[in-house]
């Protein structure tokens, strides 16, 4: 008969005094948090983007006028305008609105585009990591076949051919960016899968999949983190330039690409067109580089020491 296996969190399974490693485990969170505390621009990155989200969530209340709202008789309002803060695009619509709605659209799509990426790319790193042989050669071809072509004109050739829209550019964008996180957590289950806690899960009767998913994959789960964050960034620079581009999300909807995209041809008459969005993507990616490396300072263990 097979003993019953036991959860293990963080790679650890406790058999009597267990008490003391949920101890320990609680201790190395707080120290994550002050570390993070402690670093200013992370937190300065995490109020940028609580700013955004506040934006993004609530925008039906702050936004001042409606994005779509055209007004003919209004085009090219500079800032400081009445009524319109940051002026007005050709059509008369309010800058500040589209780009306070603008912030929903690349936040929603940043998020579902890492989801997308960590879960496909995570399961098949586990699994080739751990099973090695065949899946690992087929896992590790089909990366580098993704690799070989440049992401943006990877990117563009799937837009050209499923069409232009928001749902296809986080599919495109979620498919592309896979081999990324495929790539780290078999590096990091090559060198788990030999450790003494993964064979003393299997000596207590695990299934393969248990190992992997709670005795290997938890303690992947700091580089996923720094890693998430940092491709969430690189998710809406990759949205604004299909944006920019026209493949992503089209007009009306108020997207921050495709506002640099109306704005470029105004240039000289309206420069806020392009400088406002440009300055709303620029913060948000700064933001969240600026809390991907407060992660990792934070959760690397050899810093924390």
């Amino acid at each position: 008969m097979t003993k019953r296996c036991g959860r293990s969190l963080f790679g650890r399974r406790s058999r009597g005094g267990g008490s003391s490693e949920p101890g320990r485990r609680i201790s190395l969170r707080r120290r994550a948090i002050r570390a993070f505390v402690r670093n200013r621009m992370a937190v300065l990155g995490t109020t940028m983007l609580l700013a955004f989200v506040v934006c993004a969530i609530f925008a039906d209340y702050i936004a001042p006028h409606d994005p779509l709202e055209m007004d003919l008789m209004k085009p090219f309002q500079g800032p400081g305008s009445p009524g319109h803060l940051l002026g007005t695009d050709n059509f008369g619509r309010d800058i500040l609105s589209r780009l306070i709605f603008g912030s929903r659209i690349s936040l929603t799509v940043g998020l579902v585009v890492v989801s997308i990426a960590a879960v496909l790319g995570s399961t098949l790193g586990l699994l080739s990591g751990y099973y090695g042989g065949a899946i690992d050669i087929l896992v590790m071809r089909l990366v580098e076949i993704f690799a070989a072509f440049p992401f943006l004109i990877l990117a563009v050739a799937v837009m050209a051919v499923l069409g232009p829209s928001i749902y296809n550019v986080m599919l495109v964008l979620g498919l592309v960016n896979w081999p990324i996180y495929a790539r780290l957590v078999r590096s990091q289950v090559l060198t788990l899968r030999e450790t003494p806690f993964v064979e003393a899960a299997k000596a207590t009767g695990c299934s393969n999949r248990r190992i992997m998913f709670l005795h290997i994959l938890p303690n992947c789960t700091s580089s996923l983190t720094v890693t998430m964050a940092m491709s969430i960034a690189g998710a809406i620079l990759s949205t604004a330039a299909l944006g920019f581009l026209g493949l992503g999300v089209q007009p009306p909807t108020p997207e921050w690409g495709m506002m640099l995209n109306e704005g470029k041809d105004f240039l000289r008459r309206a420069p806020h067109m392009i400088t406002y969005p440009g300055v709303a993507i620029m913060l948000i990616v700064l933001s969240l580089n600026f809390i991907g490396d407060g992660l990792r300072d934070a959760l690397d263990p050899h810093i924390r020491s």
